[in-house]
């Protein structure tokens, strides 16, 4: 295996990238997409489209092992999920979950900080599996399109693959930072 060539290691990266990030939010996942799709387009090295489905795969896993740990722990979930909250807005969130889950599930992996509360509430509520993995597969295509399309943008404003995943990770990061004023714009006005 040659690790100088980005094809060799590339997905590598995204997938383990995409899944250590969904697993323990520390990794910035979709800076990853966006750099690895900024490459894609400037260097033609990696296919966007394997970009894609390898970030797709990561995600998806990591969401679904977050909620199975949600799910299997459910007393320990549904104490974290009842902190402060009466019975009545506990059954009212249940309520959303019976009747717009999937919504739910898909909004909480585009909005910043979102996923991780949504999938555990999820599990504590015991939403259906059946209903889970559509919903979550649907969230992580729509993710990894966003973020891809941003790092398309910046590869191709420039031929530098270094400068394409620069201004990709600036971009994805830009976004996430509005997305997560906006969230505890309209959470200070509730």
């Amino acid at each position: 295996m040659d690790l100088s060539d980005p094809t060799a290691i590339g997905y590598p990266v995204v997938f383990l990238g995409v899944l250590v990030g969904s697993l323990v939010p520390v990794v910035p996942t979709g800076a990853v997409v966006g750099a690895a799709a900024a490459i894609a387009v400037s260097t033609g090295r990696l296919s966007l489209l394997l970009v894609l489905l390898v970030s797709v795969a990561g995600a998806l896993i990591g969401d679904l092992v977050t909620f199975g740990v949600a799910r299997a722990g459910s007393a320990a979930a549904q104490r974290w999920v009842a902190r402060g909250q009466s019975p009545e807005r506990l059954e009212e969130v249940r309520g959303r979950f019976a009747t717009r889950g999937g919504l739910l599930v898909v909004i909480g992996r585009l909005v910043p900080a979102g996923r991780i509360p949504v999938l555990l509430a999820a599990g504590a509520l015991d939403y259906p599996w059946r209903r889970l993995v559509p919903a979550a597969l649907l969230a992580c295509v729509l993710w990894a399109l966003a973020y891809a399309l941003l790092g398309v943008v910046s590869g191709g404003l420039s031929d530098s693959p270094v400068v394409a995943t620069l201004v990709a990770t600036a971009l994805v990061l830009a976004v996430a930072a509005i997305g997560a004023l906006v969230s505890r714009s309209r959470k200070a006005r509730t």
